[in-house]
């Protein structure tokens, strides 16, 4: 599909939309082994990792998001090799995400902060712009939240050392709205980025919550709504649109989560082009 603007650098795509087609996983986790065994969570799969960035390029999107329990092997030798695949698609590794650890719980936070650091030499090895963790589960708690802060500042200022931007969510139980959220990075005094995420608060007044938490986000997981009707375009627009209004100018990080579409490339592409609509509309307005 062509579109009327230049939307190169405006879209992404994040390893969890094709867990199906991968397959399987590799649970690193702060109390697990180094070298995880792969688990087929997902099915056999029919496409390897380092694949992917070759198929983004076939469908003119250059951007990549990997989850870390997507990475079949973390030596030195298959990082290079999957960080050249990137490089010959001309795909950018925007972001490797972290998937496990607790920054807030007060019995674990120091051993899963010094996990986390662990993977900012992984990124750096990837070529990633961004390293996303998990800033917490525990309830929000002012302690809760002050633990998360500490550990927070402390991987920015390494990630940022080696040249890396740390990102967090509007995920888990620690940032269930915009306040618990916006202290969060006020307390960091940017030193944090935000990767606001369109699903994980999916309730009453979701449109409100994140029209006050987009304008500060460097990231985004545009997180489709699908049903047995198939994708709610309604929603994800509108998503879009509050986005942009409140001054969201980044890449849009295509999450397709559903059965609906048996190929998940065909559920990314139908939301990308739900989303170049708005961005062409607002464009021209």
């Amino acid at each position: 599909m062509s579109f009327a603007i230049d939307l190169a650098d405006r879209f992404a795509v994040s390893t969890w939309s094709l867990h199906r087609a991968l397959g399987g996983i590799y649970p690193y986790r702060p109390d697990g082994v180094e070298t995880p065994t792969r688990q087929p969570a997902y099915g056999e799969g029919i496409v390897d990792l380092i694949d992917l960035p070759r198929q983004c390029a076939e469908r003119d999107i250059f951007r990549l998001e990997i989850c870390s329990f997507h990475l079949p092997s973390r030596l030195s030798s298959y990082v290079a090799d999957l960080r050249s695949a990137a490089e010959e698609a001309d795909v950018k590794v925007q972001t490797l995400l972290i998937e496990d650890g607790d920054l807030s719980n007060p019995e674990t936070a120091r051993r899963d902060a010094k996990w986390m650091a662990g993977w900012i030499d992984t990124a750096v090895a990837l070529g990633a712009e961004n390293m996303r963790v998990i800033a917490g589960k525990a309830q929000p708690s002012d302690a809760a939240l002050h633990r998360a802060e500490i550990h927070l500042r402390q991987l920015a200022e390494e990630a940022a050392d080696a040249g890396v931007r740390l990102v967090i969510e509007n995920w888990f139980d620690l940032l269930p709205g915009p306040a618990e959220l916006n202290r969060v990075l006020d307390a960091l005094n940017g030193k944090v980025g935000l990767n606001g995420d369109f699903g994980n608060w999916e309730r009453a007044g979701k449109y409100e919550d994140l029209a006050k938490i987009m304008g500060r986000a460097e990231l985004c997981h545009a997180k489709g709504r699908y049903s047995a009707a198939g994708l709610d375009a309604e929603d994800y627009a509108r998503c879009a649109e509050l986005s942009d209004a409140a001054g969201y100018r980044g890449p849009f990080t295509l999450i397709y989560d559903s059965q609906y579409h048996e190929d998940e490339w065909t559920g990314i592409l139908e939301e990308r082009d739900c989303i170049a609509g708005v961005l062409q509309k607002v464009t021209a307005a």
